[in-house]
């Protein structure tokens, strides 16, 4: 094992990439595998949380690589931050690092101790000359809001950020950093910009940046606020349509102002998540043909117009997710098990008006591997009826459910109605997610009664191997959506 080829070494050690504790494992073998696991362990840092302790540990390691004109500098201001712990690394660590974050390095300027506020600017610049130089090769960063350092005008940047994919940043970002960036990046795979001001007007640098990609393919417009600027809307999407051949992943925050999805042809997913309903015109969304669409997530969508939309794909949505309440859905769900035969995930309200079509679909859908349903509180299905169908008519690839609803006897009930129904099938991977959210203290304690109850109720069916695992998920903030084993958080490195 130890003469192992370099090559192949490196390909192992690739893969452990995120198993943390494998590769800890590996810095301890011999020299050469710590030579080879360190700069895969530090190129990925910046994708992970951090603890508090660790973020003052790394900074430490972060200002034992200043260079000693960097240190003089700081001393000369009368700032001496320097640990007596930590002397110049046997490695260049930040020479490895590929996910620039400068938010996370932000926060740990900020949270040093004994450092006054005025010194913050100064020991930023000294950082960032650090990081940004023609030797660090970032294929990800993330700008944080009113953030105004030009980082294209430190020497190296244009080597530093060429080779960009991936970059994170909002309207409250400096646009000409934007503007500069998009002189030097043409390589961006992957833009996530957040909306957070209701009154935006300059967008003139991620304009231009979006203009300067030669190979975008995914975009997430994340809007925060309810009041959004129609122009400003406007030319992102125009803009965005210059780049349509290559974009195949777009999320967009708002109700389409223009035909953007009519030259999006090459759609492979679509998430349009509008966050009030008071939407009336929804015309740029109308006979609108997305013939490679496999992943459709919409929120406050009307279901006329989401009906048409799958009607015009070509069979290959594979996950669909549909948050409405109180439409009347039945129209979709035909649409869905007619024109959907490769479905494997699927969110949707259901309620007495629809749950007879959840039998016919069930039945078109043979690839069904997870279903979430969520209920309309005013019109919850009879559960009964719902966890027969379930029963008697699941694939037999299904076996991963999540019931959104307001909890009580009767539903705990239908509950032990479908466990006793599942005997000889695949044990059940279970989340349930309480849409109950305000109550009295009388009403709280109730609860808690039902809470006991159902987890009484899911050890009995453990027991009798119908129930393989079983998690509340408060408010969907733990798992992703269609995730039904919860990932480890990763307090990544030192002191996690």
């Amino acid at each position: 094992m130890l003469g192992i080829n370099k090559d192949i070494l490196f390909l192992i050690i690739d893969e452990l990439k995120d198993d943390r504790k494998s590769l800890y494992s590996c810095l301890l073998v011999n020299r050469i595998w710590c030579e080879m696991t360190v700069p895969i362990l530090w190129k990925i840092l910046g994708r992970y949380t951090l603890t508090e302790n660790a973020k003052f540990m790394l900074f430490d390691v972060i200002l034992s690589h200043l260079p000693e004109e960097s240190k003089d500098i700081l001393k000369n201001q009368g700032i001496d931050i320097f640990s007596e712990e930590y002397k110049r690394p046997l490695f260049n660590y930040i020479s490895f690092w590929r996910y620039l974050d400068l938010f996370l390095l932000e926060s740990m300027i900020v949270s040093k101790r004994d450092i006054n506020k005025s010194d913050i600017a100064i020991i930023r610049k000294e950082v960032l000359n650090l990081f940004v130089n023609a030797n660090t090769k970032f294929v990800y960063i993330d700008i944080p809001e009113h953030f105004y350092y030009q980082l294209h005008s430190i020497s190296g940047s244009e080597q530093c950020f060429s080779k960009l994919e991936c970059l994170h940043c909002d309207d409250k970002t400096n646009q000409n950093i934007l503007k500069g960036l998009a002189r030097i990046c043409k390589s961006i795979r992957k833009l996530k910009f957040y909306i957070m001001q209701y009154d935006n007007s300059d967008n003139s640098g991620i304009v231009k940046l979006i203009e300067a990609q030669k190979n975008l393919n995914e975009v997430y417009f994340v809007c925060f606020t309810n009041k959004r600027n129609e122009s400003y809307r406007k030319t992102l999407e125009e803009t965005l349509i210059k780049n349509a051949d290559t974009i195949k992943y777009l999320r967009i925050g708002w109700n389409p102002t223009t035909k953007i999805l009519s030259h999006l042809v090459n759609l492979i997913s679509l998430d349009i998540s509008v966050s009030l309903s008071i939407v009336t015109n929804w015309s740029n969304l109308e006979r609108v043909s997305l013939p490679f669409l496999k992943i459709l997530r919409a929120q406050l969508v009307p279901s006329k117009i989401l009906t048409s939309l799958i009607e015009n794909t070509k069979g290959h949505l594979t996950e669909i997710s549909i948050l409405y309440e109180g439409d009347d859905n039945r129209r979709l769900i035909q649409a869905i098990y007619q024109n959907c035969p490769n479905l494997i995930y699927l969110k949707l309200l259901f309620n007495n008006n629809n749950i007879l079509e959840l039998e016919e679909l069930l039945t078109k859908c043979q690839y069904l591997s997870g279903l979430v349903i969520f209920t309309d509180e005013l019109n919850e299905p009879d559960w009964n009826d719902l966890f027969e169908i379930l029963a008697k008519s699941s694939p037999i690839g299904l076996f991963r459910f999540k019931f959104s609803s307001i909890w009580s006897l009767k539903l705990l009930e239908s509950l032990k109605l479908l466990f006793d129904n599942w005997k000889g099938r695949h044990p059940i991977l279970l989340q349930t997610i309480p849409i109950d959210k305000y109550y009295t203290n009388i009403e709280a304690e109730l609860q808690l009664q039902l809470q006991k109850q159902t987890e009484d109720l899911i050890k009995i069916y453990k027991m009798k191997g119908i129930i393989k695992k079983y998690d509340t998920d408060l408010n969907e903030a733990i798992f992703e959506e269609f995730e039904w084993i919860q990932k480890k958080s990763v307090a990544y490195l030192m002191g996690s």
